[in-house]
């Protein structure tokens, strides 16, 4: 464990020349954190070179530039040092440095100063680091989060509600974008320490629920939910709703006309939808024994189809769960407060009369006295509060429900539960379009991850791939195709950047795609079985065998992993994991295919290279082996089941 402590890696470095002790530095975590090494020795150096703060120093210093092939920049204006000719700024400081045992000499560039690790002592530093830890590399709560106060001994509690489809309707691309995020998210939380209950919100009550009801009546066959109930009840649902749509467009226009609603809703589907509602919330028997049938058939759906995403739910919830107390706790301080009112038989919240104008006017209870969401929503924040003393709860759902979430917390703030909804987040994100087109008339999960496991069959039956990587078994079509969903969900941008499916790349192997991700795993996994991997450990090897291009590369991306999923913790950014993979087995492939051409050339025909040792190979394998953990702990994060 030679880098398990401080004084263990004081010790190591010392090894290496480096005579001081590690620096303490706020925001600094060595134990977490190899590149945290690097930047407290920076820091404590440019504080006596250049005769600044060493805490300054440290925050002066900036990541891994991909752009100019470095590890660290200096800012050297964060230090306030100043220069009579500001553009040779870093010529100035640059005379003030010299290379040293973590350190070579740096570049000088406008005001940065931009350093590269020593590859002499880097290869053993990080792949000790990771020896130590191995599949709690990265993991673990950073010294410098302090989102969330933390008592001593309790660990921090997050519930993350991600998914939440609606009964019967269909699972649309923010539903799936919703699931993948969510869950994404939820593993980010949890490997910073967090403890994680993730909830699903099945949308099981309210109108719409009520206007399935009126559907079964009048389309329902018992044959045909026996042998298929989820696609039956969507049948149903669609064939009532294209029925009540001219009612729904009636009303609409009446209201947008300043009109009274009242007539158009009291009669057709409308009046039967409201009723058979407001005898679910009646508890009639005939009606809830519907709702529970219904419900029950959806959550064992859901359930089956969430496995093969490798999700599970640690509380599969549902709006019909908002408990009676809460909704009348939430609509009595409401009205104490002034807040609540009735309007033309209905409950409101003038959210533009108590402020923010911006949400306008919303109802909480409808004129046949029914719930609305909203009221539910609230009401299901207390209750989730009251069951899980959470620390923090985050809401992932698209961006086009950010009025409604807005609405919520505002409503919380109107009752004075002020710290209840300081612990609430909406992360949005934005739409993910063409996913019909891209697998076809998709209505459920079940078709969506069939559509893309058939497409991913049809391109390893194809030639499209080398079949000495990845054969085209039911398992790698399996594995393959809800990678490039995943992969295609989480996308390489920013959660709430929009997008439209890529049909041409989804199960390509070519670009930074599902498929080529799994490749490159497949190759690595293949070239550490070719050698002695009993043999292949950190104490047989000699790093000098580590020390150039492309294995430094390779090393210098690991060191990275943990600023990486940090960074994606804080931002709740999956995608900054994603797009690391895709950097990291780049560099990985690299390394294998400059393997591959020494092993190719033809008799007689002069290698680029000199002929690899034993020793050389040895060392080699060992990196591989780092790599492949690093990966696995990356696609871990994302619910990605690696192929090999």
């Amino acid at each position: 464990m030679a880098t398990c402590s401080i004084n263990a890696l004081e010790a190591l470095v010392k090894e290496f020349g480096v005579g001081e002790p590690i620096p303490t530095l706020s925001g600094s975590d060595v134990l977490r954190r190899p590149i945290d090494i690097y930047r407290s020795y920076l820091a404590i150096t440019a504080a006596e070179k250049l005769g600044c703060d060493a805490g300054l120093a440290y925050e002066a210093v900036q990541s891994a530039n991909l752009k100019d092939n470095t590890d660290l920049t200096l800012v050297l204006p964060k230090l306030k040092w100043r220069s009579d000719k500001p553009k040779d700024l870093a010529k100035e400081a640059f005379m003030k440095f010299s290379s040293t045992p973590l350190f070579q000499l740096p570049i000088p560039d406008g005001v940065h100063l931009r350093f590269i690790f020593s590859t002499l002592t880097l290869p053993r530093l990080i792949l000790s680091y990771i020896d130590d830890r191995m599949g709690q590399y990265g993991k673990g709560r950073s010294l410098d989060d302090e989102a969330t106060p933390l008592t001593s001994g309790v660990d921090r509690k997050v519930v993350v509600e991600f998914s939440s489809p609606n009964l019967a309707t269909e699972f649309d691309s923010s539903h799936l974008r919703s699931t993948i995020l969510g869950s994404q998210i939820a593993n980010l939380y949890e490997n910073a320490g967090w403890n994680v209950v993730r909830m699903n919100w099945l949308g099981d009550w309210g109108k719409e629920i009520g206007l399935l009801g009126v559907g079964w009546d009048k389309f329902g066959s018992e044959e045909e939910f026996q042998m298929d109930p989820m696609h039956h009840l969507f049948d149903v649902y669609q064939k009532i709703n294209n029925i009540f749509k001219p009612e729904k467009e009636a009303s609409r226009k009446a209201r947008d006309e300043g009109r009274d609603t009242a007539e158009i809703e009291s009669q057709g589907v409308f009046a039967e939808r409201d009723r058979f509602f407001k005898r679910m919330e009646d508890g009639e028997q005939d009606e809830i024994s519907f709702w529970k049938r219904i419900r029950d058939a959806t959550m064992a759906y859901y359930t089956n189809e969430y496995e093969c995403l490798n999700i599970k739910f640690d509380d599969f919830s549902s709006e019909s769960q908002a408990s009676l107390e809460s909704i009348a706790e939430v609509e009595s301080v409401l009205k104490e407060k002034g807040i609540y009112e009735e309007s033309d038989g209905s409950w409101i919240i003038d959210y533009s009369k108590h402020g923010p104008k911006s949400l306008g006017v919303s109802v909480l209870r409808g004129r046949t006295g029914s719930t609305s969401y909203l009221l539910r929503d609230i009401a299901a924040a207390i209750d989730r509060s009251k069951k899980h003393s959470f620390d923090k709860m985050i809401y992932v759902v698209a961006a086009d429900q950010d009025v409604h979430f807005q609405k919520v917390f505002q409503a919380l703030r109107y009752m004075g539960y002020d710290g209840l909804a300081a612990k609430l987040e909406h992360v949005s994100f934005g739409k993910a379009q063409g996913l019909s087109g891209l697998l076809g008339e998709v209505h459920l999960l079940g078709d969506i991850l069939d559509g893309s496991i058939r497409d991913a069959h049809a391109v390893l039956e194809s030639d499209q791939h080398d079949r000495a990587f990845i054969d085209s078994t039911d398992y790698s079509s399996k594995v393959l195709g809800t990678t490039s969903l995943v992969i295609q969900l989480c996308g390489l941008s920013k959660k709430t950047t929009s997008y439209t499916f890529n049909t041409k790349r989804f199960n390509s192997f070519e670009g930074d795609t599902g498929p080529i991700l799994q490749l490159r795993y497949a190759k690595l996994c293949a070239k550490i079985n070719e050698s002695n991997t009993d043999e292949a450990v950190l104490a047989n090897i000699d790093y000098v065998h580590l020390q150039e291009d492309p294995w430094t590369e390779v090393i210098r991306l690991m060191a990275q992993y943990p600023d990486v999923v940090d960074a994606a913790f804080k931002g709740h950014e999956p995608s900054m994991v994603l797009s690391y993979l895709f950097r990291l087995s780049e560099e990985l492939d690299n390394c294998l295919e400059d393997d591959d051409s020494d092993d190719d050339n033809e008799e007689g025909e002069e290698s680029t290279r000199p002929e690899e040792s034993p020793e050389a190979i040895l060392a080699q394998t060992v990196l591989y082996k780092y790599a492949r953990q690093v990966m696995n702990i990356g696609m871990s994060i994302l619910g990605i089941t690696p192929i090999a």
